[in-house]
């Protein structure tokens, strides 16, 4: 397999790894937004959230959380982001199920928001009723 992440996972590149576990591995980003900027992968290669098995998916929900807590003792940000991106389309890269962990600090503008939408309640209504209708089939 060409993926990266398997790779760091079998040992064939390094990586600065901050946890592990059975299932997952946490390690710092080579390209950090900010300091301590932390990646936590399921062991298991799944390219997205679509298809992570339930099991990895909350195994890696778990260490992200363990790996969160460090950060926020050892580097102390003012704050964390949890970004999760699922396709080429919505930033993700490299093509296995991660989770990044950005320490934030006010004003460091590491990250770019986005611009918030217009309301449009009928518009709103129809999703929801079709969304709702979708898990019922």
């Amino acid at each position: 397999m060409d993926c990266i992440f398997c790779k760091i996972v079998a040992g064939a590149i390094p990586a600065h790894t901050v946890y592990e576990d059975e299932q997952t591995l946490a390690f710092l980003d080579i390209n950090p937004a900010t300091r301590g900027h932390t990646l936590v992968i399921p062991k298991q290669h799944a390219p997205d959230l679509f298809s992570v098995p339930p099991e990895a998916l909350t195994a890696t929900a778990l260490a992200a959380q363990k790996v969160a807590r460090l950060l926020q003792q050892v580097v102390r940000p003012d704050g964390l982001n949890i970004v999760q991106n699922n396709g080429s389309a919505a930033g993700q890269v490299v093509m296995h199920y991660h989770v990044h962990l950005i320490p934030r600090w006010t004003g460091d503008g590491a990250l770019r928001m986005w611009r918030p939408g217009q309301t449009d309640h009928a518009a709103f209504a129809a999703l929801a009723e079709e969304l709702r209708r979708a898990q019922e089939a």
